[in-house]
């Protein structure tokens, strides 16, 4: 073959290839988050408003949740591909569910640590987790906090406490009223809407579950088994921009803000600029986080955490660690040095 035909004949192919790869298609990925657009949303919503997963050949639709048991649940029902949720769910509804046909799996861990805690007022004179024994506690009954609290109750050797329930948004109030003692939570969630209902953040005691010996997970990104065995490489891609995106949100938070700002306009811009940065400190750049690396892991770890939800849950089965995880679609190392530098 004549070298110049042989020559065109290879750019019009390459030509071709580009056109090819230009008119696939996006993937579409219907995502659920935990809860309502606040300032960890910006995660997600950062990479889908700069087109990050747009590159990545995703179309991703994320939508506010109702909590992480709600999330697993639409995931396993197939109205979601991927979603966030509390690993603590995850392992409940595996454990509850044993046959299942569609258990979500955890593909990426977000939260290293838990964010719950139990938070009082300074005036009642709770100065340790011990002081609880006998106090009267508040949370909804489906609270991250409230269903792992026998775990926080075993390593602190607390006695008894008296459950009172109500709905999300009575919770800090009631806790500002004295209608209960303490209360169970997140603690960027609940210290910043216990200020926006007048009490000072100087004025309350956090006991954050990670530092009074509950090494939990926290929220990690979950996939569906069906999108695992029909789309792996959507998996990979999803995660890969979503790490890109992370590096910007931890590097700049009060501008990734802004992102959540365009999903719900009436949102406190400083409020959830603050609990960004709380969530980022406290849960995501840990020093547990740093250990392990982000979106990583620690096997010892989770399978702790699958005998302690297990027990503390009183799941109709045992939880299996090796059927809650799955971390082969997770991005480079390279990709996943996201974290800021540590604050000396």
């Amino acid at each position: 073959m004549h070298k110049r035909v042989f020559l065109q004949l290879a750019g019009t192919a390459a030509l071709f290839a580009a056109f090819s790869a230009a008119a696939q298609p996006a993937t579409p990925i219907k995502f659920q988050l935990d809860w309502r657009f606040e300032g960890p949303a910006a995660f997600f919503l950062l990479p889908v408003a700069k087109g990050y997963f747009k590159d990545a050949k995703l179309d991703v639709q994320v939508d506010a949740g109702t909590g992480s048991g709600a999330a697993v649940q639409r995931v396993a029902s197939g109205t979601y591909d991927m979603g966030f949720a509390d690993m603590a769910a995850l392992m409940e509804f595996h454990a509850n569910n044993p046959d299942a046909p569609n258990k979500p799996v955890g593909v990426m861990m977000v939260y290293n640590n838990t964010p719950a805690a139990v938070l009082v007022l300074k005036k009642s004179g709770i100065k340790s987790p011990a002081d609880l024994n006998g106090k009267k506690l508040g949370a909804p009954v489906f609270d991250a906090g409230r269903r792992g609290f026998p775990i926080f109750q075993k390593a602190n050797n607390i006695p008894g406490v008296t459950w009172v329930s109500m709905d999300p948004p009575l919770r800090e109030t009631m806790l500002a009223r004295g209608d209960v003692d303490a209360i169970t939570g997140f603690s960027f969630t609940s210290l910043l809407n216990l200020e926006a209902r007048g009490v000072k953040a100087e004025d309350v005691t956090t006991f954050m579950y990670p530092n009074y010996g509950v090494k939990l997970y926290g929220n990690v990104i979950i996939a569906s088994p069906k999108l695992i065995r029909e789309n792996p490489g959507a998996i990979k891609a999803f995660l890969a921009a979503f790490a890109k995106g992370s590096r910007e949100v931890m590097a700049n938070p009060d501008a990734a803000v802004e992102f959540v700002k365009q999903r719900d306009g009436i949102i406190s811009t400083d409020l959830e600029k603050r609990r960004l940065r709380m969530a980022i400190n406290d849960v995501i750049a840990s020093p547990d986080a740093r250990t392990e690396g982000y979106g990583q892991v620690n096997p010892a770890r989770l399978s702790l955490m699958a005998s302690q939800v297990s027990d503390a849950f009183a799941t109709k089965t045992r939880v299996n660690p090796e059927t809650v995880w799955n971390g082969s679609f997770l991005p480079t190392k390279a990709e996943l040095n996201v974290l800021p530098a540590a604050k000396k």
